[in-house]
């Protein structure tokens, strides 16, 4: 059966969806050496070609999905190459043979934890997607005192940038004197949201880690700067939630590793 040209390359992790509209408007794309364009579909026995690299090898139907698991620390950027020099998230990550890593949503420079990398464009597309309403469970070190009251507004919301802005869930975790530990809960994870909300009540922000995605905590024995692969019982708990109506994906589940 045939699929579109972009939701092609994005499950192959080459490109995300909206990459490869953009290349295929560009003239970058070619199917069976014809310029591809947007609106054309695929099949598995097509040739895809982009800037002359061919990506058809890995869009079979045995193509492998694996997802990594990063422990990201405050020094790096969610891009694949900085003009500044900085080191990037995708710097320590292991290479494949085929596609790329895509990155499920991205963490800013300062903030550290749990950021998560699939070979599947389309399942990264799912879970980024704002109408996944995901969870994203964050640990907040403030500066300044904390009211109920404005903690209540955080829960009620607030117009931040033109968006209504609001955790879903805010808990005390201690701390001493001034620096309070609190753990936020997010659906959408719009830029520097968690910080923007806290700002808004006068609070700073001087330490933030992502420490849950779903139905996925980072693990105590990943250590910044490290990763790991996801075991299968995990996959599995975040592909429920990319499919959630038993809506099953196209490729084959990762093998044994």
């Amino acid at each position: 059966m045939s699929e579109k040209l972009q939701k092609v390359m994005a499950r192959a992790g080459f490109a995300s969806r909206r990459e490869a509209e953009t290349w295929i408007e560009k003239g970058r794309v070619k199917v069976n050496g014809v310029t591809a364009k947007i609106g054309d579909r695929v099949d598995e026995d097509d040739k895809i070609v982009v800037d002359g690299k061919k990506v058809a090898a890995q869009l079979k139907s045995n193509h492998e999905r694996r997802v990594i698991l990063y422990n990201k620390p405050e020094d790096q950027v969610c891009t694949r190459k900085d003009p500044e020099g900085r080191p990037t998230v995708f710097d320590r990550l292991p290479p494949i043979k085929h596609g790329r890593w895509v990155a499920i949503g991205r963490l800013d420079i300062n903030t550290s934890g749990l950021l998560l990398f699939t070979t599947d464009g389309e399942l990264a597309n799912r879970l980024m997607h704002p109408s996944a309403q995901i969870e994203r469970e964050y640990a907040v070190r403030v500066l300044g005192d904390v009211s109920k009251e404005m903690v209540q507004q955080m829960h009620d919301g607030v117009m931040i940038d033109g968006n209504m802005c609001r955790f879903t869930d805010i808990q005390h975790f201690g701390g001493e004197g001034v620096n309070q530990w609190y753990h936020v809960v997010v659906l959408e994870g719009r830029n520097r949201e968690v910080r923007k909300l806290w700002e808004s009540q006068g609070v700073k922000v001087s330490r933030l880690k992502r420490v849950r995605f779903g139905p996925l905590f980072i693990p105590s024995t990943i250590t910044k700067g490290r990763f790991q692969e996801l075991p299968r019982k995990d996959l599995d708990k975040l592909l429920k939630v990319a499919y959630p109506r038993a809506e099953k994906p196209k490729e084959a589940e990762p093998a044994p590793r």
